[in-house]
């Protein structure tokens, strides 16, 4: 053989035999499968859609758009609280959440998002009180109304951290397809949290005071999908997952959607008040469909050995030939 030439390890000596084809140990799952079910996805959904309903809202505090920052509160609270009820129905005990409140662990994902979902839920409160306090009942009306500005760009503030935390909780794990994603997955999320915003804002706000609303939803989805197309092109070998059954179904449906509520709401929602519903309405669909996918994929990540033991090779291959090339370029050889 000639030393110039090497085996597919990169070594001098050639195989004998080809490298061998992993499989697991009669064919079982090497990781157990998520538990969990839709209703955490719609939490996911519920969650940003309350944070990007909280972001308009401020805004339209800002510039003088009543109904904008009503929608916005109010949509927000509704969702808020109804993302909160799927949490509580996947956790099986509501006192769960609260004993998450007994420490604060900057390293936890699950820690720092139910103190920022906590904080984040009382300034949005505070803010959708004042939306709903009869102009009659003076003294509480006044009080509401003077606390519900400071409240309001609060909920803003913190909104982003709302949105972005369950793609980071997923991308903490064990499962091949949320751990791989993990760069992209929170761009992922506060777009599509945006988009859903927009689209809700779209949807309940009047066209004249609608147009943050479009203009988060187009930017939002834009976000979205750039950064779903970035994931999608960077997942290797796990990247597979997306093309079976049921993640392909959401993640399609997701795409189409947020592409067509986009369109809607860039070309035809300001003109007609029937395109803003029917954009807003695809725009949330999609939101939805986007978290189901992100869900599914995972879990389908787990049911086959190679989206597991696969992205390790190729990682500890690509370290071993880092290695290589760093003894080769050292001094004197």
């Amino acid at each position: 053989m000639s030393p110039r030439q090497r085996g597919d390890d990169g070594g001098r000596e050639q195989r004998m035999v080809p490298r061998a084809e992993f499989r697991s140990y009669y064919g079982r799952q090497i990781l157990k499968s998520p538990v969990w079910k839709d209703d955490i996805a719609y939490y996911f959904f519920l969650g940003g859609l309350s944070a990007g309903s909280a972001l308009l809202a401020a805004g339209g505090d800002l510039t003088d758009r009543p109904a904008l920052r009503r929608s916005g509160r109010l949509g927000g609270l509704v969702a808020l609280i109804g993302g909160t009820y799927y949490l509580i129905a996947d956790l099986g005990r509501p006192e769960r959440f609260h004993h998450m409140l007994r420490v604060a662990k900057p390293t936890s994902p699950m820690s720092m998002g139910t103190w920022v979902l906590s904080a984040y839920g009382g300034a949005l409160g505070a803010a959708a009180v004042a939306e709903v306090v009869p102009a009659r009942w003076r003294r509480l009306a006044t009080l509401t109304r003077s606390t519900a500005r400071p409240a309001g760009l609060a909920a803003a503030v913190l909104a982003p951290a709302v949105a972005s935390y369950t793609a980071v909780l997923l991308s903490h794990t064990a499962v091949p397809f949320w751990n791989t994603a993990k760069d992209e997955l929170p761009f992922v999320f506060v777009g599509s949290a945006a988009a859903s915003g927009g689209g809700l804002g779209m949807i309940l706000a009047p066209r004249d005071q609608a147009g943050p609303a479009r203009r988060m939803a187009v930017l939002g989805a834009v976000a979205e999908l750039a950064a779903e197309q970035r994931m999608e092109g960077r997942l290797g070998l796990v990247g597979g997952v997306v093309h079976e059954e049921k993640p392909k179904k959401f993640l399609t449906a997701a795409k189409v959607l947020t592409a067509g509520g986009a369109v809607g709401a860039a070309l035809f929602a300001r003109r007609s008040r029937t395109a803003a519903v029917l954009s807003g309405a695809a725009l949330l669909a999609g939101s939805l469909c986007t978290r189901l996918g992100v869900l599914h994929a995972g879990i389908a990540s787990t049911k086959d050995p190679k989206y597991v033991v696969g992205p390790q090779r190729e990682e500890l291959a690509q370290q071993e030939q880092l290695a290589q090339r760093e003894r080769l370029s050292a001094p004197g050889r």
